[in-house]
């Protein structure tokens, strides 16, 4: 393994000559030199599974004497422990079961706060514990047990969930959980679970005298003496050089590592460390719902401290962390890139400050390669489950009679219907099955007739009047059941329970059901509470499900099948070249608008966080306007008022303003009414779920009892959330219980 990285690293040598971007990341390094700002660094770039810049800079040492820095430097990681250490370590105890993120402290650590405190894992994770930035260091002592005591014990500065606070008290508590969950100090663990699996050999707590002529020093003491392998961090430092905040030792070459190892969900060549679906989790943000800035579990998303991200790497989709004595790393799944930048900034003294040139050096990075796209957006194709079938001469489907449960959105890249083109293919179509809004999806009423396809002269049988399921009868000339509409990415979007009550009804019949599948238009990653209570399962829930599932409609009918034991005879037509971090706007498939009020991918992504109310006769989520689900209001609203609260409210990636707006139907028809439109800044950081529960706790705080939340029980799908509604709460809703389901089902990357 030592050989194989020699030879990656020497290749990638010969790569960093053509790297573009090289002369810049050398100018703005040899500039932070000159002023002084740090005595040299080690700069390592991976894109896209290749090493494409590793390079050190000025020297490693200053005092006694000067040395050179060379790129195999050993470097005091501080902060960087947090992820790499004991965030890894975390992450492992979490997919086996032994830790849960929502608990409190105290299930682990029984004396913590004097065993009376509701701050949870969560809250550490995150640094939204209310806890201090660090333990008191005078009068001085001594001892790891003596650190823990101090930790478990530290009143804490305010309540949990309310305010942002980096506090390493945080992960010294961490690191004692992984040692009494697993019954290993956090090094032994971390070594033998994470660092000896993926070959990092030069990454360690309490580094070997050995490695002490590589290691970069730090900060020189009053004493005169030069820290150099003993930790710079004072806590550490008292607690014996192993906590869970700071203590690491590495190397950028380990360091390029995990980082490649991140990037590939949890895979490093042969060896699979993590879940991909536990790394997605834990690298997505958990902070409160109310606050602003975005953490991840241990990882930065988009907080104060996220400068090392620089000014091109996406916020929300991208994570990192910063070290003390001027190590960073950033990691940017979407366009495959990492940037590790290691440096001794505190050597021979503390006080230079290198935020700007570690913003400069990613803002470079990604202006150079870091966010170009893998394959270029215009010319990379994506192919829904119609269109592989089309190119196929729908081979599968001769010779047997067909049910196409379709609308207006089953078309191929060409914008032709599905009817038409397999028709044309020699297909033999025997009955069409329309869903809600009809098959030409612009029925906005209920109980829809059936009818009959002008074009073709099928039958058309509609599953949204009488019945709901297809019945015997209409099933008796069907060889195979194939289902083909867009579906929207929400919970109680009904498209989803057609093909689940469709999928019953085929089982029992003993035919055969097909999926041809199509994207997921408000991505596959995103994934947002509320879960759906079991006892509110209906035609607008029909599985329990989070309000936005990231799931595509292929995805979802393999978990029916399987947690509902449906036994259906179920064929998943896959897509080609969809991508799970895609929108719908980089397929480049033509958008047509999935029901009548879904006219947008910006209604898409608003709709469902804004349409968790909309049973409500007295409130308007847009209906009857030019925008529906961006603009809500009612007779009993000021729009001012309402704008001005939930923007105090800091919610990530929207913004509102007060807007006048008279319906043309459903509620409110022909009446002037205050309310807000929403404006999406950011839609990679943007929650929808949490502006759906944002807007119903301000209605309740400012006009108390005026929407009635019971009404829209099987929207919000979760009564403790409606409880905590009532009772004037923003609650954060609990998904993660569904993380592991879903993964079993994913079918694309």
């Amino acid at each position: 393994m030592k050989l194989l990285l020699l030879c990656v690293l020497a290749a990638a040598g010969a790569q960093a000559q053509s790297f573009s971007g090289s002369a810049y990341l050398d100018d703005a390094i040899n500039q932070a030199i000159q002023e002084k700002r740090l005595p040299g660094a080690v700069l390592l770039i991976g894109h896209q599974g290749r090493i494409i810049h590793r390079k050190a800079y000025g020297n490693r040492a200053l005092i006694p004497q000067v040395e050179k820095m060379t790129a195999d430097t050993i470097f005091d990681c501080a902060s960087l422990t947090k992820v790499i250490a004991t965030t890894s370590s975390v992450m492992k105890l979490f997919e086996q079961g032994k830790v849960r993120i929502a608990d409190r402290v105290t299930e682990y650590l029984p004396e913590f706060q004097y065993g009376n405190s509701d701050i949870t894992v969560r809250d550490l994770m995150t640094h939204f514990s209310g806890l201090r930035p660090d333990l008191d260091l005078i009068p001085a002592w001594s001892g790891y047990d003596t650190g823990i005591q101090r930790a478990l014990h530290d009143p804490p500065a305010g309540p949990p969930r309310i305010k942002f606070v980096y506090s390493d008290i945080n992960f010294i508590l961490m690191g004692e959980i992984v040692r009494r969950v697993s019954g290993q100090p956090l090094n032994d663990y971390a070594r033998q679970n994470v660092f000896a699996p993926l070959g990092m050999a030069e990454t360690a707590f309490l580094p070997p005298l050995a490695w002490r002529s590589r290691i970069a020093p730090t900060e020189r003491l009053k004493s005169g003496e030069v820290l150099r392998g003993s930790v710079h961090d004072d806590t550490a430092r008292y607690m014996g050089g192993v906590a869970g905040h700071a203590g690491l030792f590495s190397t950028a070459d380990d360091l390029s590592r995990f980082c490649q190892m991140m990037l590939n969900k949890g895979r490093l060549e042969d060896t699979r460390v993590f879940s991909p679906v536990a790394l997605d989790f834990f690298t997505s943000s958990q902070s409160p719902i109310d606050q602003p800035a975005l953490r991840g579990l241990g990882w930065d998303i988009d907080s104060p401290l996220s400068g090392n991200r620089g000014e091109l790497f996406p916020p929300g989709l991208s994570y990192g962390h910063t070290g003390f004595t001027g190590t960073s790393i950033w990691i940017d799944p979407p366009s495959q890139t990492y940037v590790i930048l290691l440096a001794n900034s505190v050597h021979p003294d503390r006080g230079h400050s290198i935020t700007s040139l570690r913003a400069r050096v990613a803002t470079i990075a990604a202006a150079q390669v870091g966010i170009e796209p893998r394959v270029s957006e215009n010319t990379r194709v994506v192919r829904t489950g119609l269109d592989v079938l089309e190119e196929q001469n729908f081979r599968s489907l001769a010779g047997r009679r067909v049910g196409l449960i379709t609308n207006h959105t089953g078309i191929d890249r060409q914008g032709r219907r599905n009817i038409d083109v397999m028709a044309a293919a020699g297909v033999k179509i025997t009955a069409l099955f329309s869903p809600e809004h009809g098959i030409a999806g612009a029925e906005d009423r209920e109980d829809l007739a059936n009818a009959v396809d002008k074009a073709t002269g099928i039958k058309i049988y509609s599953l949204f009047g009488r019945t709901k399921r297809p019945t015997p009868g209409m099933l008796k000339n069907v060889d195979i059941l194939l289902f083909d509409i867009q579906d929207i990415g929400t919970r109680f979007y009904t498209y989803i329970s057609t093909m689940g009550y469709a999928m019953e009804e085929a089982a029992k019949a003993h035919i055969p059901f097909m999926v041809l599948d199509r994207p997921n238009p408000i991505t596959g990653i995103h994934v947002e509470g509320p879960m759906l209570d079991r006892d509110k399962l209906s035609f607008v829930g029909y599985f329990p499900l989070p309000l936005r599932h990231g799931m595509t409609a292929g995805e979802l009918a393999g978990m029916f099948n399987a947690e509902n034991r449906i036994g259906a005879d179920l064929t998943v037509t896959r897509l080609e070249g969809w991508r799970r971090t895609d929108w719908f706007d980089s397929t480049n498939l033509p958008w047509v608008s999935p029901s009548p009020n879904m006219r947008n991918l910006n209604e898409a992504i608003l709709y469902p966080g804004v349409g968790m109310l909309e049973y409500s006769t007295n409130y308007s989520v847009g209906r009857g306007t030019d925008s529906p689900f961006e603009i809500i209001g009612a007779d009993f609203v000021s729009g001012i008022e309402l704008a001005g609260y939930l923007n105090g409210r800091g919610i990530p990636g929207v913004r509102c303003y007060p807007v006048r707006f008279t319906p043309t139907a459903s509620h409110f028809t022909g009446v002037s009414v205050d309310g807000v439109r929403f404006l999406i800044t950011n839609r990679d950081i943007f929650d929808s779920s949490r502006l759906g529960i944002e807007v119903a706790s301000a209605l309740q705080h400012l006009y108390p009892g005026k929407v009635d939340f019971d009404v829209n029980q099987s929207l919000i799908g979760n009564s403790e959330l409606i409880r905590a509604l009532e009772r004037g709460g923003t609650p954060a809703p609990d998904w993660t219980g569904f993380a592991p389901l879903r993964a079993k089902y994913l079918l694309y990357k």
